[in-house]
């Protein structure tokens, strides 16, 4: 940091990053471009090219890349002091937010006019969807081997059903690799030499150890409590697993956290899973907080032994719990080697490969989300090592009928 950029003092910093927990509408890219214009352009506490290099640098950690910036931003000033509160001010407003609203929509969601407004916000999820999709995929498919990458994902989640920590996994893995072997394919700039300094494990393993604990506290809470056949046990196990495999993105994620919300645990409806995804698109916060109305709808369903609202907020907060400690857990122990993956040409490929992954994953998430929004009806069959789907209108038998159609898709 040159000296034409000033680090703001705590208080400085925590009363910046309060206004931004409460006016960081617009998903990742809003949230980002906001902070941009805040601590870069206006205020001068970070240079350009810092900011970037630490943006590049929380896309290669799993979770919010945007609320981890922001934890990255306070680490760097006032160390974990001011990333704990930067990266705690980006998230609580949002979930409260959603917190409320999750508790009406459990009530009234049945209504005629809550349905028939969900209805306007099912579709305008949709087109945001696939405008995050058209965006990323013209920002992200630079090469032919990228664009194959794209649709191999595709193909392996909606086609073939592999698992998607696979997908993300693999993607990952495979771009390493032709980074150290033929970097044109993935568009990298030749690596220059590593910067020298010490290897600062020491202050690595601390936050390991410090910030597993806080993330295993109530997970250990609920099972001595409750038994591992509860539904927040089940809640905290998916939600904790999800932390750890959410690379690439919010929108990345989504697909795999929907299809197993609704699919496997029937926690809520595809329609619901929208209508969660619209709430956390029109409110403060980071999209993830959607996992937060899932966690409420879930419990509030099977409460025992608690009252449906108690166990809704037990829900809503360990979702919660588990979603973002382990995100400062990746900054308190990897932000001080930043500088040193500044050059790491195959760390680079990895997230290069995986953000073209990322795409064929928000493509699928387009298709899953179209089918259930616009047909009332969808209907999952395996054929051989296909897994199609086939939609319907579902319209009463009196009324004129489209015909089924099989979605290969």
């Amino acid at each position: 940091m040159t000296a034409d950029f000033s680090p703001p003092t705590f208080s400085e910093l925590f009363r910046v990053f309060t206004r931004i927990g409460f006016t960081n509408f617009g998903g990742p890219a809003g949230q980002i471009a906001l902070m941009h214009r805040e601590l870069v352009d206006e205020r001068r506490w970070l240079s350009e090219e810092d900011y970037l290099h630490a943006l590049n640098f929380c896309h290669l950690l799993p979770g919010p890349e945007a609320q981890q910036l922001a934890a990255w931003i306070g680490w760097k000033f006032h160390g974990w002091r001011g990333g704990l509160a930067a990266g705690l001010l980006f998230v609580i407003p949002g979930a409260l937010v959603i917190l409320l609203l999750s508790a009406l929509y459990a009530v009234a969601a049945r209504l005629d006019w809550v349905a028939a407004l969900f209805l306007g916000i099912k579709a305008a999820v949709l087109a945001i969807v696939v405008q995050a999709l058209l965006r990323i995929a013209g920002r992200a498919l630079d090469s032919t081997f990228k664009r194959a990458l794209a649709v191999a994902a595709f193909i392996g989640l909606f086609l073939l059903d592999l698992p998607f920590p696979l997908i993300v996994l693999g993607a990952g893995a495979l771009g390493m690799g032709v980074a150290a072997v033929k970097p044109g394919w993935l568009k990298l700039k030749p690596a220059t030499e590593e910067p020298l300094g010490p290897r600062p494990w020491a202050t690595s393993v601390k936050a390991v150890a410090v910030w597993l604990a806080v993330w295993a506290a109530p997970m250990a809470a609920g099972f001595a409590a409750l038994g591992p056949d509860h539904v927040l046990w089940t809640i905290g196990s998916f939600f904790s697993q999800l932390a750890v495999v959410t690379f690439g993105g919010a929108y990345a994620v989504l697909a795999y956290m929907a299809q197993e919300a609704v699919q496997n645990y029937a926690w809520l409806s595809a329609g619901e899973m929208a209508d969660g995804l619209g709430l956390a698109e029109t409110t403060p916060g980071p999209l993830i907080m959607v996992t937060q109305f899932v966690g409420f709808l879930a419990a509030y369903r099977s409460p025992e032994p608690f009252t449906p609202f108690v166990a809704g907020l037990l829900g809503a907060g360990l979702t919660t719990w588990v979603t973002f400690a382990p995100c400062f857990l990746w900054i308190f122990a990897f932000a001080p080697w930043i500088d040193r993956l500044r050059h790491a040409t195959r760390l680079k490929g990895g997230l290069s490969a995986l953000t073209a992954a990322v795409v064929g994953v928000i493509a699928n998430l387009s298709v899953w989300f179209a089918l259930h929004v616009l047909f009332a009806r969808v209907e999952e069959h395996d054929v051989g090592p296909l897994h199609l789907r086939q939609a319907s209108t579902g319209a009463p038998r009196s009324s004129p009928r489209l015909p089924a159609r099989w979605c290969l898709p």
